[in-house]
């Protein structure tokens, strides 16, 4: 596929303002704790896998007739506690094609827990490798030297993060990309020139489990992304209001089983969630999320889709049953 740079510049504008897709998002956030904050890591106390395939403006096109501009996001986490270590480490690996962009990301993270009232607060921290590989464009002045050309590099980066688990309440702040990473890439003539910096970006969400019957549960929950330009010496870089998104929404839980729900994403879409727990102790969950794409659908397309497979590993029990003691052999 080849790309002009007005089909490339177009793709940045459209997704999320100032994020300019540098993350994937994803309409399941409420289910994917791993991939926003590497203090998750093990905070339910059980194991969870959990894949997202996500296409992303549906039969997006440009004006040069190219092949499909769409950007498109496959996801795979993991979830793991540490019992003895009062810990958890989580995995979250992804690609993400936008454009003639491509992004492939892998995040190895470690969680310490402490029992803090009625939950748990895990202190996160995260190493992270990160690929990134630039296509072919077709320019508009051929001999603009800044344009890349079938190259890619990669950097090491880290995150860190925090998060609070109880039975009724979650919330959790997170940033990663520490470093600001500079991927630098080669022209037609081979010479690095073109550079891209990887921003950081910061995560707040939050949920409230409400019982609203014996077999209804009502969850409201809300995610506010932020992306942090510049050193950090500019005196500027959170006045800006392009680098600030949220979204918001609700989801309705029956019987831990069934599950239906909505969401708003600020300046994008409104969003449709349904979903369904089986196997045994509904450790199998799968979900599908609609976003019709309410604002800028001439920069955009009318409809996002999200699919999610989930899996719950049984709570790990002792090893070794512990010794019964009576009077009779107390002797």
């Amino acid at each position: 596929m080849k790309a002009t740079l007005f089909t490339t510049l177009l793709l940045a504008a459209a997704v999320n303002s100032a994020f300019a897709q540098q993350q994937p998002q994803f309409t399941h956030y409420g289910f994917n704790g791993m991939y926003l904050n590497p203090a998750y890591a093990g905070i339910k106390g059980q194991g969870e896998v959990n894949l997202i395939g996500r296409y992303q403006y549906l039969n997006l096109g440009n004006t040069q007739g190219d092949a499909n501009g769409s950007p498109r996001t496959g996801m795979v986490s993991v979830s793991l506690p540490i019992l003895p270590l009062s810990g958890g480490v989580g995995l979250a690996v992804y690609y993400d094609q936008v454009g003639e962009q491509r992004m492939t990301n892998a995040a190895l993270s470690y969680s310490q827990h402490i029992t803090l009232g009625s939950g748990k607060l895990g202190i996160g921290i995260q190493g992270t490798f990160t690929r990134l590989g630039k296509g072919q464009y077709r320019a508009n002045d051929m001999t603009d030297p800044f344009i890349p050309l079938n190259d890619n590099d990669q950097k090491f980066d880290a995150g860190a993060g925090i998060w609070y688990e109880s039975p009724k309440f979650y919330a959790g702040i997170s940033m990663n990309n520490l470093a600001r990473s500079r991927y630098q890439f080669a022209n037609k003539d081979g010479a690095r020139i073109s550079s891209y910096i990887n921003e950081n970006h910061a995560y707040l969400t939050a949920g409230y489990n409400i019982e609203a019957s014996s077999t209804v549960i009502v969850t409201p929950m809300v995610l506010v992304k932020s992306v942090l330009p510049g050193e950090f010496s500019s005196s500027n870089k959170f006045n800006n209001s392009k680098n600030y998104s949220f979204e918001g929404g609700v989801r309705g839980t029956i019987d831990d089983k069934y599950w239906v729900g909505v969401n708003y994403r600020h300046q994008e879409s409104f969003s449709g969630l349904l979903g369904l727990s089986f196997a045994k102790d509904n450790a199998l969950r799968v979900g599908y999320a609609f976003d019709f794409i309410a604002f800028n659908q001439e920069a955009r397309a009318f409809s996002s889709h999200e699919i999610m497979l989930a899996y719950r590993l049984p709570k790990p029990g002792l090893l070794i049953r512990p010794a019964i003691r009576t009077p009779r052999y107390s002797f």
